[in-house]
C-alpha cells in the first residue's frame, strides 16, 4: 500500500451531504438589511449602518469565494441552511434520513395520537406561560432570565427582545418535546418522533443565526466585522476538508504528538499492522497483551498523548503489549466481508502476537465494535476447538443487541436492505464503501447542541478557533468502512440480534455460540454512554459464561474510558462486597454496587494481573524472525484519511 500524504494542518472539516432548501417564509418575507437588523438590534445611536456595511464588504471581498448574496444568506439563516456544502450535515438530512426509515412504518406512524385530555392540558399551560412571558416583557423585560446554556452569555439578558426570543423559543422547544413524549402508539415511531423534535428544536435555536445571535452581533460590531470574516474562513475551511471543526486540528499530527507510544509494526496484510511496544520496564508478564479496536475508528483514542494514553499506563504496569492499527479502507477493499475482519483481521492478529510472543495463549481486549469482533472470533476459534486468549477485557461493547438505545430508530427492514442493494454483496457492483464522514455525522447528531451547533455557532457566527483537544481531533479523524461488512454488521446485530442466538448465524464455516466464551471476562460500560447504553454493556455478564467481572464508569462513551488514574477524576461504581452472583438485571447490580472515586482503569489493572502470568525478562527487540520489523509506529495505515 502507498504511504499516504501528510494530514493537512487546517481546520476540521464537514460531512458529506446535500444543503436542505432555504425555508419559503424567508424567501417571501420583505428582505431588510443585515446591517440595520444589528443596528436595530443593539440600538447604538450614532452607529452608520452603511459605512460599516461598506466596511465589511471591503474586508469579506478579499476572502476566495465570498459574495454579498453569500454574505446576506450567512446573516438572514443560519450558516448552514440554504448553502450547498458537501460534508456539512444539517438538521434536514438527519431528519431525512429517519424520514426515509419511517417510509417503512407509516401504519405506525398514522397510529400515534396525544390523549385529548392530556392535549388539552398542554395547550392551556403553553397558552398561560406564553401570555406570563409576554406580559412580562412589557411590564418588567429587564426580570426575564433564561436558563440555558446556549443563552447564558450576558448579552442575551442585557437586550429584553433577546431574552424574549429565547424564552418563546425555550417554551416552543418544551411544548414540542411534551407533546412528542405523550404520544400513544408504536414505540419506535414514538422514538422517531421525539428524535426529529430533538433535531428540529436543536437547529432552530436563536442562538443558531447570526441576525438573532447578540452574542455574536456584538462581536461583530466590536470588531469592525473581523470576527464575521474569520467566521466565514472557517466555514470555507470545513467545506473544503469535509467535516466540521470540533478542533483546533493543526494543532495535532499523528507520530508526532498524538499516538506517539514508541513501537515497531511487526506485521501488515490488507486489513491491518500490528504494532509491538517498546517495553518500558525491565521485566514484562509473561502472558502478552493485544488492543483490538474498533475498525470504525483509528486505534490511538487508546494512545492519545503520554499523560492519558491507556497503552503507556499498561506498559507501566508491565505488559508487553501488540496494538491492531486498522487500515482505512479504500475501493481495494469494497467488497470485503465480516468473515474477512474476523479471519484475516481478528484471528490474524491473535495468532501472530503468539507466534512473536512464543506464548500459548495471550490477554485481550476489545473496544466498541472491537469487543464484538473480538468475541464473535474467540467464539468461532472456541468451536474449532481452539482457545488462545486467557482471558478477554470488553470496553463499552455490545454482544446483545436488544437495547441499543437512540441508535436503534435508524434501523429497520427498509434500511437495511436498502443498504444491502447499494453497497452489500448483493449490490450490481458486489460492494462498496460506507463512507466515514456519514458514520461520524449521524454519530454527532445524537448530541446535536453538544457535538453539531455548539460549533456553528462559535466557529462561524462568532468566528473563534476551537480549543485543541486531542479527544476530539481523534473522533474528526473517520474512517471508512467496506459496504458488505457494514450490512452484515447491521442486520445481524442491530435488526435480528442473531450474535447471541446459538448457531443463528455462521462466521468462518462455524455456527456462532457466543456461550463458548467461557474465559474470565472484564466488562467494562459508561454510565451516560449514548452509543452503547451501559444496561446493554453489562448485558454482556449473561452471555459469557466463565468468570465475569463487571466495572461501571461515570461520563460517556469515550471520555468514560479515556480517565487516567493521575488525574483523579469522575468515579467508578464495583460490585458490592455483599453480592456473591451476578443479578441478570443492570439495574438490580447498580443497587447493590459500591462507588469508588477515580479512575476505573486502576480496577482493571489489579484484574489483569492476576491473568498476566509471572514476570520474566523484557524482550530486546520486537518481532520475531518470521516476523521482523518492518516500520516504526504510528505506521502508515493510520495516517490514510477517508
Amino acid at each position: 500500500m502507498a504511504v499516504p500524504q501528510k494530514p493537512r494542518a487546517a481546520r476540521g472539516a464537514a460531512k458529506e451531504t446535500s444543503a436542505p432548501k432555504a425555508e419559503a417564509t424567508a424567501s417571501s418575507a420583505p428582505q431588510v438589511s443585515a446591517f440595520e437588523q444589528m443596528g436595530a438590534a443593539f440600538r447604538l445611536p450614532g452607529v452608520d449602518v452603511e459605512a460599516l456595511k461598506a466596511q465589511w464588504h471591503a474586508q469579506l471581498s478579499k476572502l476566495p469565494g465570498f459574495s454579498p448574496d453569500l454574505f446576506q444568506s450567512w446573516v438572514q439563516q443560519s450558516p448552514m441552511a440554504g448553502l450547498n456544502v458537501p460534508g456539512l450535515k444539517p438538521v434536514q438530512q438527519a431528519v431525512d434520513a429517519v424520514s426515509h426509515s419511517v417510509s417503512g412504518d407509516l401504519q405506525s406512524l398514522a397510529s400515534l395520537k396525544v390523549d385529548p385530555e392530556t392535549l388539552k392540558t398542554i395547550q392551556s399551560e403553553y397558552l398561560q406561560r406564553a401570555t406570563e412571558l409576554w406580559n412580562q416583557a412589557l411590564t418588567k423585560p429587564e426580570a426575564l432570565t433564561v436558563k440555558d446554556r446556549r443563552f447564558a452569555a450576558p448579552e442575551w439578558s442585557q437586550s429584553p427582545a433577546s431574552a424574549f426570543t429565547a424564552s418563546m423559543y425555550l417554551l416552543n422547544a418544551q411544548t414540542m418535546q411534551r407533546l412528542a413524549d405523550s404520544l400513544a402508539g408504536a414505540e419506535k415511531a414514538r422514538e422517531r418522533v421525539r428524535f426529529a423534535v430533538q433535531q428540529w428544536s436543536a437547529a432552530m435555536s436563536p442562538s443558531n443565526f447570526l441576525a438573532l445571535n447578540p452574542e455574536a452581533l456584538k462581536k461583530a460590531v466590536e470588531t469592525k466585522g473581523e470576527s464575521i470574516q474569520h467566521g466565514i474562513q472557517h466555514l470555507l475551511g470545513d467545506i473544503r476538508q469535509g467535516h466540521l471543526s470540533m478542533t483546533d486540528e493543526s494543532v495535532f499530527e499523528v507520530g508526532k504528538n498524538v499516538a506517539t507510544t514508541p513501537g515497531t509494526v511487526v506485521y501488515e496484510n490488507g486489513f491491518f499492522q500490528l504494532i509491538e511496544y517498546t517495553p518500558i520496564t525491565d521485566k514484562v508478564h509473561a502472558t502478552p497483551f493485544l488492543f483490538v479496536p474498533p475498525c470504525i475508528n483509528k486505534y490511538y483514542i487508546l494512545d492519545l498523548q503520554p499523560d492519558n494514553s491507556v497503552v503507556r499506563h499498561l506498559l507501566s504496569e508491565g505488559h508487553r503489549v501488540f496494538m491492531v492499527s486498522w487500515v482505512n479502507p479504500d475501493e481495494s477493499l469494497a467488497q470485503a466481508t465480516w468473515d474477512d475482519y474476523i479471519e484475516h483481521g481478528v484471528i490474524q492478529a491473535i495468532d501472530v502476537t503468539r507466534e512473536i510472543s512464543g506464548a500459548d495463549q495471550i490477554n485481550a481486549l476489545g473496544f466498541c465494535v472491537g469487543g464484538t469482533m473480538l468475541g464473535v472470533a474467540l467464539a468461532t476459534l472456541a468451536a474449532k476447538g481452539r482457545k488462545p486468549v486467557a482471558s478477554l477485557t470488553l470496553l463499552t461493547s455490545f454482544l446483545d443487541f436488544s437495547h441499543t438505545g437512540i441508535l436503534d430508530i435508524f434501523i429497520d427492514e427498509s434500511m437495511v436492505r436498502m443498504r444491502e442493494m447499494t453497497l452489500g454483496a448483493e449490490s450490481p457492483q458486489g460492494g462498496g464503501l460506507m463512507k466515514g464522514g456519514d458514520l461520524a455525522a449521524t454519530f454527532a447528531f445524537l448530541r446535536p447542541n453538544d457535538l453539531v451547533w455548539n460549533y456553528v455557532v462559535g466557529n462561524y457566527l462568532k468566528g473563534e478557533m476551537p480549543p485543541a483537544f486531542d479527544l476530539l481531533y481523534w473522533n474528526s479523524d473517520s474512517t471508512n468502512l467496506p459496504g458488505p461488512y457494514y450490512a452484515w454488521y447491521l442486520r445481524n446485530t442491530y435488526l435480528e440480534n442473531n450474535l447471541v442466538k446459538p448457531g443463528a448465524v455462521t462466521v468462518c464455516g462455524e455456527p456462532l455460540d457466543l456461550g463458548r466464551l467461557d474465559m474470565p471476562t472484564f466488562i467494562y460500560g459508561s454510565r451516560e454512554d449514548h452509543i452503547v447504553p451501559w444496561e446493554s454493556a453489562y448485558a454482556s455478564t449473561q452471555v459469557v459464561t466463565g468468570p465475569r467481572t463487571f466495572v461501571l464508569g461515570a461520563s460517556g462513551h469515550i471520555a468514560g474510558v479515556i480517565n487516567p488514574p493521575a488525574k483523579k477524576k469522575r468515579s467508578h461504581w464495583v460490585t458490592g462486597a455483599k453480592v456473591k452472583q451476578l443479578p441478570t438485571d443492570a439495574n438490580a447490580w447498580l443497587a447493590s454496587a459500591d462507588e469508588q472515586p477515580g479512575s476505573w482503569w486502576t480496577a482493571w489493572a489489579d484484574w489483569l494481573r492476576d491473568h498476566a502470568g509471572p514476570m520474566v525478562a523484557a524482550p530486546k527487540q520486537a518481532g520475531s524472525r518470521k516476523y521482523p520489523a518492518i516500520e516504526a509506529a504510528p505506521g502508515r495505515y493510520v495516517l490514510r484519511k477517508a
